[in-house]
């Protein structure tokens, strides 16, 4: 019976033989996007220059690392590396203008996101998955340079004195409180006997 086998499979060409044992899902990449290179490019960016910020952030400008993700996960996390690390040096970045790159240095200046070359550093480890990571950190990156473009509002005259008198009325209301909880508490207590 083993000989019948042999002789079949002789038969068969190699390469067919391979190419019938691979399974490939209906769902698979190379399916969905069959002229697709699958591989990180970079849109072009957007023409509209009114904005201060369009959302761009061109990939080839950016200093990606993949590591090891840590926490739960089985086996999959000692074999694939993950993590996602995104940087980018601020004063050198193009797709920024002047004034974002000047709020940028002054706001992460004192949360130990930018380092003494002036790069700051983004990292994801939220999933299981490198694109989702980088997506992730790509999102943040957008968030902070928007967070940077919008100005605080600050409140009028009228409003912070509103809030001013509040916040004394609850101080003084918590103090009540407190003194006439530590007076039940001393009335509880048995009188002191002198001798």
């Amino acid at each position: 019976m083993s000989r019948n086998f042999v002789k079949i499979i002789g038969q068969v060409p190699i390469n067919r033989l391979y190419s019938t044992s691979a399974y490939k899902s209906a769902l698979s990449l190379q399916n969905l996007y069959p002229n697709s290179s699958l591989k990180l490019t970079t849109p072009l960016k957007p023409p509209n220059e009114d904005e201060k910020f369009t959302g761009y952030v061109p990939i080839d400008q950016l200093d990606i690392s993949y590591t090891k993700s840590t926490g739960p996960g089985g086996q999959h996390v000692n074999k694939v590396n993950t993590k996602v690390e995104v940087r980018f040096h601020v004063n050198s970045a193009t797709w920024i203008n002047d004034e974002i790159k000047a709020q940028m240095l002054e706001k992460f200046q004192f949360k130990n996101k930018i380092t003494k070359e002036g790069f700051v550093i983004f990292r994801s480890e939220l999933t299981r998955s490198q694109q989702l990571n980088l997506a992730d950190c790509l999102e943040k990156i957008r968030a902070s340079v928007r967070s940077c473009i919008i100005e605080d509002n600050k409140p009028s005259e009228e409003t912070a004195e509103k809030i001013r008198r509040r916040l004394e009325k609850a101080t003084r209301e918590r103090l009540s409180t407190k003194r006439m909880r530590t007076q039940t508490k001393s009335n509880r207590q048995a009188p002191e006997v002198h001798t």
